[in-house]
């Protein structure tokens, strides 16, 4: 057994002090408040849940700092994303999602929800191992001290247009299994382990046609979370409109996909209708506000959502920026511009919403309880951005350079400051620049 403490830890009741934490086997034995430091290892600052990023294209992370020179659209932003992943082989992913995952891990990251569809050659030809693609993330994660969940996806259509869909392009044939049939007879490959969780996605609308987004939810487990990327811009909503007369939200009502397990990712130009639906089917809503501002995509309605039922959840998306904290604090900031009020989203909300475990199937973590996985982050409350912060309010002042140690399944994973597999900057630097090489 390993015993810490701290003098400060939010819990499930709120804010304690001088907590005692006993780990065994990976889980909270017990959490005490009120308790002497003793013989337990000091955690500095005050202590969190560890964080669940519930969004991410680990390969986008080769895209910071690239895309701005030129300006454009969302869509010209995506032609420079297609040039990456069309030099990805499984060796350089591998490498590129755990110098990723390293950067997450000392962002305070303990599980990661992975939307996956990288799956093929460049050509579309399957690797001799057709989830070779998907295996390197799984050792990815593993090697840098995360819980993952492969949201592998479906991704069958190029686009739509009101005269329907378009195939796929030659820099989208390797996301393609030609149809839900064969997605599911490869994604049945995969399986779970300890720190390993096998989740589905549709990619939108835009890139599966409904007779194909019929199939899906019959084709996944009642307990296998389903995300989709829904309504991020407005032109995916026009185009859904034109052709089938429906919204994004509405196309996957209708197609039998929201329900408690459903998260719709960005979910930020909805109509009234949409978010009642979301709402009204228990289904999660996946904020990602870096990307969101990054790309222009606007501002998404998350306390419409939440007053309407659903859960909010975060995700950093294409890591223009790396920094749960940050995602968390956007939520709110987001609100107050959007609506001139502040107080929109309470801490104990932010926290709520940076925790999210259970929608990319870890409903065991996220909690300073008794029972739940061992994932703590201590936050640093002597730095020039923290010092003289209320403990309770760390989410509204902190950034990912305030975390100090992060402990995932009661194994520590980042201390000092430091992870476990040493310089960050350097396994992002090695990972990255042979993908520009000559581009």
């Amino acid at each position: 057994m390993t015993v810490y403490w701290a003098e400060f830890a939010l819990l499930p009741t709120g804010l304690a002090r001088d907590v005692r934490f006993e780990v065994d086997d990976g889980r909270f034995a017990a959490v005490q408040a009120g308790q002497p430091q003793a013989d337990a290892q000091r955690l500095p600052g005050v202590v969190l849940p560890g964080f669940a990023n519930c969004h991410s294209h680990a390969f986008h992370r080769a895209l910071r700092g690239r895309t701005h020179d030129r300006g454009g659209t969302f869509w010209t932003w995506r032609n420079r994303m297609y040039a990456v992943a069309g030099r990805l082989d499984p060796d350089t992913y591998l490498a590129l999602a755990r110098a990723t995952y390293v950067e997450m891990a000392l962002a305070g990251v303990t599980s990661v929800g992975e939307f996956h569809y990288v799956h093929h050659q460049p050509d579309g030809t399957p690797y001799a191992d057709p989830n070779a693609m998907g295996h390197a993330l799984r050792q990815a994660a593993r090697d840098a001290g995360v819980r993952l969940t492969l949201l592998d996806t479906c991704y069958l259509a190029g686009g739509l247009t009101a005269d329907g869909h378009t195939p796929l392009g030659p820099e989208q044939r390797r996301f393609g299994d030609g149809d839900v049939q064969s997605w599911a007879e490869r994604r049945a490959g995969l399986a779970d382990d300890d720190g390993f969780r096998v989740g589905a996605a549709v990619h939108s609308v835009r890139a599966v046609p409904f007779d194909q987004l019929q199939r899906v939810a019959g084709l996944v487990g009642p307990d296998v979370a389903v995300h989709a990327h829904v309504s991020e811009q407005p032109a995916e909503n026009d185009a859904c409109l034109a052709h089938y007369g429906r919204t994004p939200v509405e196309q996957l009502d209708a197609a039998g996909l929201l329900d408690a397990r459903f998260t719709a990712v960005h979910a930020t130009h909805l109509t009234d209708g949409d978010i009642a639906s979301l709402g009204r089917s228990g289904s999660s809503a996946c904020f990602c506000p870096t990307t969101e501002r990054d790309l222009a995509d606007g501002i998404g309605p998350a306390t419409a959502l939440r007053d309407n039922g659903s859960r909010l959840t975060l995700g950093s998306d294409q890591h223009a920026v790396i920094d749960m904290v940050e995602e968390a604090r956007a939520l709110e900031m987001h609100e107050r511009l959007a609506t001139l009020q502040r107080g929109r989203l309470t801490p104990a909300d932010l926290l709520a919403a940076v925790t999210a475990h259970g929608t990319i199937q870890w409903p065991d973590a996220g909690s300073l309880s008794v029972g739940a996985r061992a994932d703590l982050v201590a936050i640093r409350l002597d730095t020039p951005r923290t010092a003289g912060a209320d403990p309770a309010q760390i989410l509204l002042a902190a950034t990912a350079s305030d975390v100090d140690t992060v402990i995932r399944d009661g194994e520590e994973v980042v201390t000092g400051g430091r992870h476990r597999l040493g310089d960050a900057g350097r396994l992002l630097t090695d990972a990255i620049d042979p993908l520009w090489r000559d581009a």
